[in-house]
């Protein structure tokens, strides 16, 4: 018996940039405001905005745009302009449109692992951006179930992978948050293979399980087939 069926993989600077964008449009939002504090105070503000507001809007874009306005309103006192919050909108808009481009070795891994273990795309956020996304990657094919959930914790992990597989013991997540995708599915009973992001949330940071053992962590996903032929050998 194989000692993995089936492999979660998150989509957001797993699969495809993300964060870059997000970063882009906060230096964006940082000159509307220019005139009324310092980048880093800016950056602040707006970091407490998104912690507040995670219970009311979760996740994603619309969420971010809101937190970009409130904090807008924060800073200016109230006197921020109709003009800078219509350009506030507008960053938004352009976040919900950028292009989607794969991170490397993304196609090349799934096609080599679609058909041999049960793949399943697991990823938080807003569901039309998300699914606009992965019909953009032309990934979508390569998955046999997609999971677009409010957030990511042990019952999530386990919740999905009973019912889409064979229990959460024979599966494995792959991403790029330890907080998200590697802690909660050890803690479900799964293998989590951490791909480290040159750029990740600041809200993402928990530290690495490394003396969990079923923890591994690789440069790229190109290096995924070696640790799924270790496991099956010391298994074997």
């Amino acid at each position: 018996m194989r000692p993995i069926t089936a492999i979660g993989f998150d989509a957001d600077d797993t699969l495809w940039q993300n964060e870059q964008y997000y970063r882009l449009t906060e230096e964006h939002f940082q000159s509307l405001l220019g005139d009324f504090a310092e980048e880093a105070d800016i950056s602040a503000r707006l970091l407490q905005a998104e912690k507040r507001n995670l219970e009311y809007y979760g996740f994603g874009i619309k969420g971010f745009t809101l937190s970009m306005i409130e904090t807008a309103v924060e800073i200016t006192e109230g006197k921020v302009t109709t003009e800078t919050i219509t350009k506030i909108l507008d960053i938004g808009r352009d976040l919900l449109r950028h292009p989607v481009e794969c991170m490397p070795h993304v196609e090349e891994t799934l096609q080599a692992l679609n058909g041999h273990y049960l793949l399943v795309l697991i990823t938080k956020g807003d569901l039309f951006d998300q699914e606009r996304k992965l019909a953009q990657s032309g990934l979508g094919d390569y998955f046999d179930a997609v999971e677009i959930v409010s957030d990511k914790n042990a019952t999530t992990y386990r919740r999905i992978f009973s019912k889409v597989a064979d229990g959460p013991e024979r599966a494995m997540m792959v991403g790029n948050s330890l907080k998200s995708d590697i802690v909660p599915a050890i803690a479900a009973g799964s293998y989590g293979v951490f791909v480290p992001h040159a750029l990740t949330w600041v809200l993402e940071h928990v530290d690495a399980p490394k003396d969990a053992p079923r923890f591994r962590q690789i440069e790229h996903l190109g290096e995924l087939g070696g640790v799924l032929n270790g496991i099956t050998s010391s298994s074997a």
